[in-house]
């Protein structure tokens, strides 16, 4: 995406208020007006009173313009702060809109800290541009494109002493931007690298400490601060010296007029008030210029932030609704069919292939397997967050693929690995299952979930801040919310992933009673290394390489010498005592 792309698009984004930010240009353009006739007005007082004649209507007249140009410049500082507020809000809710519906692979790729930096840094850029435009800019460049012909109109010669001036500007400014534009997008990589690794280690901050990473961290941020700074001094010298270079043009442009002016006054070609009006036009041209000239440094310098956070805009989102999609017909069973599903990871060959098998309503299908034999991808195709490359999914005869994604995931509740918990309450994060639910409905949740209890004794008890990733409660309480979370939703689809494979034998008793409350009358899929949960499944399936390689019950795989057995004999599935 090109500079001038970038900057069309800033633009377009204020297409929501277009009436007034329109009356907001042409308001600045009012403005550039009277700020270019006070000079003229200026100038002929002079004369006026030069020459002894009245100039109280002149005197007037300019007060008058310079009421004007107070009074419509604080409205429009006021107005397109306003706006630029509202029109940044509301590009920050697209594009966390937009982040929080993207793929897994397209956050894990990025990084959550560039994704952040994407959001929150494009956005003040673009607040940036925005006020800049409405407030400043447009009155700047009016400015000087009517003070030319104005000033060729009093005297062509002092005219072109100004017209000069602007190429000059002009030039210096072309040099710079293209001295610094490969610099600059070096500046914004940079970045975006500091950024996402402050963002990995903050979200790891309990590894750092138990690993007594602190110094490696540190002189990993103190390289990346230097590689950044090494990228950024000459594109600051750069910038630096165009301020030097601008202003030193501006101070000869200033004595050559007064100089060229002094020699035709000599002449009688140029009266002084004409001279004073020409010194005028020249501060008010180098002004304007100045102002333009940083804004265009400030288009350069944002242009690369603002390119990432169209790309954030513009990321393709993998699985998307259909036009014609249709929601799931009520009331939901649960039956979920696999049928020859294949799905293979971008740029790999791992994924899972040719997936067939049922799950009738209220059955308990097992998933088990070595790591990375595709167990996980398998129910995220459920959840359609990765979208199959062959086959299809059906629930209740309906294949996923046509059904809206809201309704699909309404039908879906998942117990994840890592319980997946928010710095909130302990009642908002049950909650998360069904917003609009009573006080007593999540009671009875997490009663049903084994939570009831040490919930009570945390202060506040429902209302318990548990922290960053309810880092507050120790594992097997957060893994009891995420249970009650599911409960509480009431889904015909129970996702149960890994749900108790990081908790003691005490807490997974109780984990177990809860998961089989929870999973009456539902057709409920798990994934599991501890079989604990599963060893009354109505079918296990044994994944390998992303293929089923075996399925049947817990028994009948256990007796046989295959995949299951070996997994069995090495410990890595717990067999079940017998009642």
């Amino acid at each position: 995406m090109t500079a001038a792309e970038v900057y069309r698009r800033t633009i377009t984004l204020l297409g929501g208020e277009k009436w007034l930010a329109a009356l907001l240009s042409a308001t600045g353009v009012a403005i550039a007006v009277v700020q270019l006739a006070e000079p003229v007005l200026f100038g002929r007082m002079v004369d006026s009173l030069a020459k002894g004649s009245d100039a109280f209507s002149l005197i007037a007249t300019w007060a008058a313009f310079g009421l004007f140009g107070i009074f419509a410049s604080a409205i429009t500082a006021v107005s397109s702060d306003r706006l630029a507020h509202r029109a940044r809000l509301a590009a920050m809710a697209s594009a966390y809109s937009r982040a929080i519906t993207l793929p897994i692979s397209y956050h894990a790729a990025k990084g959550t800290g560039s994704v952040v930096r994407a959001i929150l840094a494009g956005t003040d850029a673009l607040f940036g541009l925005w006020l800049g435009i409405l407030r400043e800019q447009l009155t700047a460049l009016a400015g000087i494109l009517m003070l030319i012909p104005t000033a060729i109109s009093i005297d062509p010669r002092m005219a072109a002493i100004l017209a000069v001036l602007g190429v000059i500007y002009l030039a210096i400014n072309i040099l710079v931007i293209r001295k610094t534009r490969e610099g600059q997008a070096q500046v914004e990589s940079h970045s975006g690298k500091l950024y996402g690794r402050v963002g990995d280690v903050l979200g790891n901050v309990t590894v750092v400490q138990s690993y007594s990473r602190f110094a490696r961290e540190m002189q990993a941020m103190r390289q990346m601060s230097a590689s950044l700074l090494a990228a950024q001094y000459p594109v600051l010298t750069w910038w630096g010296l165009l301020t030097v270079l601008t202003r030193a043009a501006a101070t000869v442009t200033m004595v050559v007029i007064f100089a060229a002016g002094a020699i035709l006054a000599q002449r009688g070609e140029i009266t002084v008030g004409e001279i004073v009006s020409f010194g005028a036009f020249a501060g008010l041209m180098v002004g304007q210029l100045d102002r333009l000239s940083n804004f265009v440094g400030m288009v350069f310098r944002s242009t690369p932030v603002i390119r990432s956070y169209f790309e954030l805009i513009d990321a393709p989102a993998e699985v998307i609704d259909t036009p014609d999609a249709q929601s799931l017909a009520g009331p939901v069973l649960g039956r979920v069919e696999y049928r020859n599903v294949t799905y293979r990871f971008p740029a790999s060959d791992q994924g899972v292939f040719d997936l067939s098998f049922d799950a009738l309503p209220g059955q308990t299908i097992a998933l088990v397997g070595p790591t990375g034999s595709g167990k996980t991808t398998t129910l995220a195709l459920l959840q359609r967050l990765r979208q199959p490359d062959q086959g299809a999914i059906l629930v209740d005869g309906s294949d996923i693929a046509d059904v809206k994604l809201s309704s699909l995931r309404d039908n879906i509740a998942v117990v994840f690995q890592e319980a997946g918990l928010f710095n909130r309450s302990i009642a908002e994060n049950i909650r998360v299952g069904r917003p609009d639910a009573s006080d007593a409905e999540v009671e009875q949740a997490a009663r049903l979930a084994e939570a009831h209890r040490f919930i009570l004794r945390k202060p506040g008890g429902y209302e318990f801040i548990i922290g960053e990733r309810g880092n507050a409660l120790s594992g097997g309480e957060r893994q009891r919310i995420a249970i009650a979370r599911a409960v509480l939703k009431n889904a015909p689809i129970l996702i149960l992933d890994e749900a108790t494979s990081a908790l003691d034998p005490a807490t997974e008793a109780k984990i177990k009673r809860a998961i089989d409350k929870l999973r009456a009358n539902r057709t409920t899929l798990i994934i599991a290394h501890r079989l604990s949960t599963v060893a009354s499944a109505d079918q296990i399936l044994v994944l390998d390489g992303g293929c089923i390689v075996e399925r049947g019950t817990f028994h009948e795989l256990a007796k046989q010498d295959g995949l299951f057995a070996q997994l069995v004999r090495e410990g890595q599935i717990v067999e079940p005592k017998a009642d």
